[in-house]
């Protein structure tokens, strides 16, 4: 890849409040969740504040286009006593998968852990997310475990 056309990736400003938007928005239509511009916008505001530990990225094109974003946040590990840092969402524009973004949103993940200090960087996926299954598998090593979620309930 030629380096002038790689995407670069940064720390989110409020600048790219409508371009992250897009690609927020993006992410929840390819998981089939339903359009919340509430969703949305609460969390754009958690990323951009750092609430509850969150922080957001974006890969930007040589054009200065958003062309990918990396929610993170930061999670303790009590079985290790260490903490760890979470890939909540990961996305690309369609027009922009193969250009490299994804992994470079990878990698700056990787640097944010290594720079605070976390043990590891962990994420979920769908098994059926194939192509991007390709690119974690690049990146990281799946590993046994199986989620669960639990609705709560009222006492």
């Amino acid at each position: 890849m030629n380096p002038e056309s790689a995407p670069s990736v940064r720390d989110i400003t409020e600048a790219d409040a409508d371009g992250w938007a897009v690609l927020y928005s993006g992410y929840r239509a390819f998981y089939e969740l339903p359009a919340d511009a509430s969703v949305v916008a609460t969390t754009w505001h958690w990323v951009l504040t750092h609430q509850h530990g969150m922080r957001g990225l974006v890969a930007v094109g040589p054009d200065g286009t958003l062309i990918g974003l990396a929610n993170l946040r930061t999670f303790a590990r009590p079985s290790v006593a260490r903490m760890g840092l979470y890939l909540d969402d990961l996305f690309t524009a369609p027009e922009a998968r193969g250009t490299g973004a994804g992994g470079a949103l990878l990698d700056r993940a990787a640097e944010i852990a290594g720079e605070d200090g976390a043990q590891l960087v962990r994420w979920i996926t769908a098994t059926t997310n194939t192509t991007a299954r390709r690119l974690y598998d690049a990146h990281a090593t799946a590993t046994p475990w199986v989620t669960y979620d639990m609705a709560p309930r009222m006492p």
